[in-house]
């Protein structure tokens, strides 16, 4: 089984970020075309997937955690806001960030492929951390649970032990 790098962000004010840690997975074997991609992330449960980039300002969602899969080429990718840190991501990796951590595309190759999905299906909004939507944003984060299944290995993988452990400790509700 992979395991995946754990980074944690701060709440950054207009930006909440999440409790839970965004989930860096290198070098998934079977992502090699988006449908690959795409049928891995849906035989775990994460659906609804697109085939795309990642935009190149700072944003989160507030209403569904994200997986992203590079298919192909390579990005630098700031996570966390303008505060963050930027991780270098290529072909086979994979980020799963909880509702509400920011993500910028701070550089890419020009073959850039990304497979993104959500969990059960959800849908995602798309925030730039306006300070008047925060206690909006914030009541949406709360309200998305944590998924069932991980999305590249499924019922039992390293996401459920990681994203209830944040449950448990109480960290699953951003700090209003």
């Amino acid at each position: 089984m992979t395991a995946p790098e754990r980074l944690r962000f701060a709440d950054g004010g207009a930006i909440p970020n999440s409790p839970l840690p965004v989930l860096a997975y290198h070098g998934v074997p079977g992502i090699g075309s988006p449908g690959d991609c795409a049928a891995l992330f849906a035989a775990n449960g994460w659906l609804g997937a697109w085939v795309d980039g990642i935009y190149t300002f700072h944003h989160f969602h507030s209403t569904a955690h994200e997986v992203l899969g590079i298919v192909a080429g390579s990005a630098s990718v700031t996570l966390g806001g303008p505060h963050g840190t930027t991780v270098e991501v290529g072909r086979g990796d994979v980020l799963v960030l909880p509702a509400g951590t920011a993500h910028l595309n701070a550089g890419q190759s020009p073959d850039l492929v990304v497979v993104g999905a959500y969990p059960g299906g959800m849908w995602c909004d798309l925030r730039r951390g306006d300070p008047a939507e925060r206690d909006e944003v914030l009541a949406n984060i709360a309200a998305v649970p944590v998924p069932d299944t991980d999305p590249v290995h499924g019922p039992g993988g390293p996401l459920i032990e990681a994203w209830r452990q944040g449950v448990d400790a109480g960290g699953a509700r951003p700090p209003g």
